[in-house]
């Protein structure tokens, strides 16, 4: 086992962001039971933390078909205790308007046929979901960043890689949420059945499928990305600065439980 103190804090860059630490941080390529992880180390707001581009560094991966298992056993293994991610989402919410950015604090999942626990064979493990996202990050990261961030926000996790239809955005607003995402389920939730807290730093690119807008398209929510990137990279310094070193996430399953996951043999 990786000593824990290695890093505590890792980041999970979306759509937009494929490198974080700087020049000199190593690449280590970590096997687990679900196949390689390319982990990135270095330094982030003074602090050794480990960076994983969620689609690859090309963005080679679509959202459907994200090994979000591996990414979280080798964040957990490399002793992992928060994850702070980013999300580029769509908006359906005039409270999240375009350019905004917001901390997340629930979601809705429409995805399907994705690998979403740890505990698929045998023992039996019901993870607690109420408050999918850690609220003592969330706090932390709210507060850090002031007016800068939304604080909450319902995103509608949608199985991709196509956008949404102008039906399901309307329906989607009925249903009360906010922000549509690709990406972020199954990655929350395992990360919460391995002991791991996150917070999620959604950047709003586009109206998803609005009626009458005109309908969006990877280009201009790539091109948003990229000019919103320094302000997004500021952002995660600032909550990762505000974490403090003895943070605990919440144990929402048995010690043995996670134990057992993580003694599973790498291939």
């Amino acid at each position: 086992m990786v000593d824990v103190s290695r890093a505590p804090i890792a980041v999970i860059g979306g759509s937009g962001l494929y490198a974080l630490v700087g020049v000199d941080a190593r690449v280590e390529q970590v096997p687990t039971p679900y196949g390689a992880v390319e982990l990135s180390w270095g330094e982030l707001a003074g602090r050794r933390a480990v960076f994983l581009p969620r689609h690859g560094r090309d963005h080679s991966v679509p959202p459907h078909l994200i090994n979000a298992r591996a990414s979280i056993w080798a964040l957990a293994a490399a002793g992992v205790r928060a994850i702070i991610s980013t999300a580029a989402v769509g908006t359906i919410s005039s409270a999240h308007p375009i350019g905004s950015l917001t901390l997340v604090d629930q979601y809705i999942d429409r995805t399907h046929g994705r690998a979403d626990t740890f505990f698929d064979t045998g023992s039996v493990q019901h993870l607690a979901s109420a408050d999918p996202f850690c609220p003592t990050l969330h706090r932390i990261a709210a507060d850090a960043l002031g007016d800068e961030a939304i604080r909450g926000g319902t995103v509608v996790v949608i199985q991709g890689p196509r956008f949404s239809t102008r039906a399901e955005s309307t329906w989607f607003r009925a249903a009360g949420a906010h922000l549509v995402n690709m990406t972020l389920y199954p990655e929350v939730p395992l990360a919460a059945e391995l002991g791991i807290g996150t917070v999620t730093l959604a950047f709003a690119t586009d109206d998803d499928a609005a009626p009458g807008d005109d309908p969006v398209n990877a280009e201009l929510v790539f091109a948003r990305l990229a000019a919103a990137q320094p302000r997004i990279v500021a952002a995660i310094g600032t909550i990762a600065a505000a974490i403090p070193g003895d943070y605990t996430p919440r144990e929402l399953l048995s010690p043995a439980a996670v134990a057992e996951v993580l003694g599973r043999e790498p291939r």
